[in-house]
């Protein structure tokens, strides 16, 4: 693009809350489900009774035949199609699944619009309202609105019944199964505040000042006076704004006014407004909407990068999917604010929800957490991937679909840019150019105020064929090393790696020679976690942090994957038994992987200090254990059972040791190994010592929050560890624990190992390399929630959680 693509707005997150004439019912509870092809008998013994949002698949069990796939991925540079077991996670998410419940809509609503909003449905949803269709959505991961006025029975119970169906070849990746966001059932008047019917932008934005506009879309059936009032509302809940408007028909309203000293939105001080939008007819109210909003201004530009706030931002972006690991599709905010909490302390500033629009959780999340977003609609377009995949929807959907992704989501302060697509096959293609302006068209109607991007990892085609020219940022999948010829060739290109790396590991394991490896292949089927393995497509990290370095231009970075995920267990997957992703920096059980500290002495703000490998080799002794070290001080020495190895300064001629420090020939025996790190008067400033552990002893319990809310969505985490005499972690059990809880439910159990094929539902599972994750559901009442874990020569042991209102 020939000038720097500057945006500024005042973003709002949907609240939803009960005003006058506005009633908000969360129907989570009283769901039935029934997986089966035929439309089941409301007296079938086989219901079962959940709770929503659900995933049906992932309670399991696991079934490498499940969903295979015989495919060529071209975009990993294949030439020849292979057998994929587990690419879907290897969990019974195809098929046809039904939900039902009773409604009870009061005699008084009648006359009023009755509407169920349903979150995301995966997928090809249908929904049926006393036996009649009422309305239906086949992308799964997008929100839809079902207005089931005309087919309600006021004054009595109402059956909403919701088919879903997940057909085989669907997706490359794990989508989950049915209704797993939450519904809701909004009943207005008949003059409302439509859905997803609020716009704000800021024209003018200054550190004094902030010019607000709204629009806002109202329907009036009877074409009445009406007055739009708007309240803005600082973080500390006082009225720092207002602005009126009357109007006499259905249609949008647009109102202005000023927020002195507005306190701006930014990863460093996530400040957050409220808006409440009021509909008077005369005196009397009848719509209300309180929403959440955050002020701040975005500018990109082809030479200089990404400006927020007008400071020079550097996006250190992870990509993420949308499950939630042993908890599936199922969204939970708990867990996503764990899985988000993570990710900023290891120092990220950023997400990119690959390859699908993501939950309201989320979002609301990283505008109150302070994350930037990516919002990505698409992973196909006409050309399928998989064989039904969004292509066979995409000229009957496409328009509709990215329209409500924006009109959701254009109000959240996090996100600053939409993606239309992620590696489309029709970058090669002549009519590439023309589909990208289509959705870039529709991106740029909906919301003028973000650029529109899309990730290419076939570069020369989306040039040569216009894509990239009808995109205002321009991602490059895994090119770090033609960053600087794509911006000589190229220099009104926005330029930024929209997805790096693909780094592999598995938490805990190490493989020996240690080398630059660009394609693993191990026959535990586990990747190292020295660091140095990753997919022929991809770099070690240390590559994609020069090159960023060197290269000012480029916008920054989305590392491929913040956390592991059900499904894509490259580099394995013909034969293998693994059923989820190396990818991440994080383990599928939330621990974090040596990776994460490599990540946050890079991108952090803190001091670090992090060694690895584990000390327990007996079947090494007296041969080499490579040592390395991810800091963030300048000088750190090594010493193995009280021997120095000598001290490591990073040297910026060597990738492999500009971002992080090795000792390459420690011989090992058992013992000690201890980092020290000084500082830059060569004082020590830090320590770290890992000793080797003797015989698996006992278990510790180890929970990530003490107290959780007694509502029956809140989550307790708890780690058991296995640990010697003496405490130290035993770094290579696989103790089988076996999981009792008392005052709450045991949702799930994981250990972070891809080719583990126990149920997460079970109660129990082995260690993998000494560690698990517990996670618990308190029920509705309060009390202590009680947790006890035993195991063979390990003995029991029992933490208590407590639960509160």
């Amino acid at each position: 693009m020939n000038r720097p693509l500057i945006a500024t707005l005042l973003a709002i997150s949907s609240l939803l809350c009960q005003g006058a004439g506005r009633q908000v019912r969360h129907l989570d509870g009283d769901w039935f489900f029934i997986k089966g092809d035929n439309r089941p008998e409301a007296a079938s013994l086989q219901w079962q009774r959940v709770t929503v949002p659900h995933d049906w698949a992932v309670a399991g069990p696991f079934d490498l035949n499940e969903d295979q796939q015989f495919v060529k991925v071209i975009e990993d540079g294949e030439t020849e199609a292979r057998l994929r077991t587990g690419r879907t996670g290897a969990l019974p998410s195809t098929g046809i699944g039904w939900y039902r419940r009773n409604i009870n809509i009061p005699a008084a609503d009648k006359g009023n619009r009755v509407v169920l909003e349903f979150d995301g449905v995966m997928s090809n949803a249908r929904v049926y309202v006393n036996g009649q269709l009422a309305g239906e959505r086949p992308y799964g991961y997008v929100s839809f609105n079902v207005d089931i006025t005309p087919f309600v029975s006021f004054g009595g119970d109402n059956l909403v019944e919701v088919r879903a169906e997940n057909p085989p070849e669907m997706s490359r990746f794990y989508t989950g199964a049915g209704i797993y966001r939450p519904v809701r059932l909004v009943t207005t008047g008949t003059t409302r505040i439509a859905p997803w019917g609020i716009a704000v932008t800021t024209p003018r934005v200054t550190q004094r000042e902030a010019t607000v506009s709204i629009v806002t879309t109202v329907d009036s059936p009877d074409n009445a006076t009406l007055t739009v009032t708007h309240d803005i509302l600082d973080p500390d809940g006082n009225r720092v704004a207002s602005a009126k408007k009357k109007i006499t028909r259905s249609g949008d309203v647009a109102a202005s006014c000023k927020v002195r000293d507005p306190r701006l939105w930014s990863p460093a001080t996530p400040s957050l407004y409220s808006v409440v939008t009021r509909v008077y007819r005369g005196a009397e109210l009848v719509d209300s909407v309180t929403t959440v909003t955050g002020i701040r201004t975005i500018k990109f530009d082809n030479n200089l990068g990404f400006f927020l706030n007008g400071e020079p931002t550097k996006i250190k972006g992870v990509c993420l999917h949308h499950d939630l690991g042993p908890l599936g599709a199922a969204v939970n905010r708990t867990a996503t604010r764990r899985q988000l909490v993570m990710m900023k302390t290891m120092g990220a500033n950023a997400v990119r929800t690959a390859h699908n629009p993501p939950s309201l959780e989320l979002l609301e999340l990283c505008d109150s957490l302070g994350l930037m977003v990516q919002l990505e609609a698409f992973d196909e377009w006409r050309e399928p991937k998989c064989v039904n995949g969004y292509s066979s929807i995409f000229d009957r959907w496409a328009e509709r679909d990215l329209t409500d992704i924006i009109m959701r989501d254009r109000n959240h302060p996090s996100i600053i840019m939409w993606s239309i697509g992620n590696e489309v096959r029709e970058q090669n293609m002549p009519d590439g150019g023309e589909t990208a302006r289509f959705l870039a068209g529709i991106a740029r109607r909906t919301d003028p105020s973000r650029p529109v991007t899309a990730a290419f990892n076939h570069h020369d085609g989306a040039m040569a064929n216009g894509l990239a020219d009808a995109v205002d940022l321009v991602g490059f999948n895994y090119k770090p090393n033609d960053y600087a010829s794509r911006h000589e060739a190229h220099p009104e290109y926005v330029i930024y790696g929209s997805e790096t790396s693909s780094a592999v590991s598995s938490r805990g394991c190490y493989h020996f020679p240690v080398y630059d490896n660009w394609n693993p292949w191990h026959e535990d089927y586990q990747t190292s976690s020295y660091d140095m393995e990753y997919v022929p497509w991809g770099s070690a990290p240390d590559t994609e942090f020069q090159r960023q370095e060197e290269n000012s231009f480029c916008l920054g970075e989305f590392v491929w994957t913040g956390f592991d995920y059900l499904g894509e267990p490259a580099p394995y997957g013909e034969g293998a038994p693994s059923r989820s992703s190396y990818f991440g920096i994080v383990d599928l059980a939330g621990f974090p992987k040596d990776r994460y500290y490599l990540y946050q002495s890079h991108w952090g703000d803190g001091p670090v200090l992090h060694v690895m490998p584990h000390w327990n080799w007996p079947d090494r002794i007296g041969q080499q254990v490579p040592v390395q070290c991810y800091t963030t001080w300048p000088e750190v020495e090594l010493i193995v059972n009280g021997e120095s190895k000598g001290t490591r300064r990073k040297n910026p001629d060597d990738k492999f040791l500009l971002y992080r420090m090795r000792w390459d020939d420690v011989v090992y025996q058992p013992g000690e190994i201890k980092v020290v790190a000084r500082d830059e008067n060569g004082n020590i400033a830090d320590e770290r010592v890992i000793r080797t552990a003797g015989t698996p002893a006992r278990i510790e319990l180890l929970p990530e929050q003490t107290t959780v809310k007694a509502d029956g969505k809140d989550l307790a985490f708890i780690e058991a560890r296995v640990t010697d005499s003496e405490g130290n972690l035993c770094p290579r059990a696989a103790s089988l624990l076996f999981v009792k809880v008392k005052g709450g439910e045991l949702k799930a159990l994981c250990n972070g190992d891809a080719t583990d094929l126990t149920s997460f539902s079970s109660n129990y599972m082995k260690t993998f390399n000494g560690r698990m994750i517990i996670i618990v559901e308190p029920s509705a009442t309060p009390g202590p929630i009680t947790v006890q874990v035993s195991g063979e020569r390990l003995g029991t042991t029992t933490c208590v959680v407590k639960s509160q209102e």
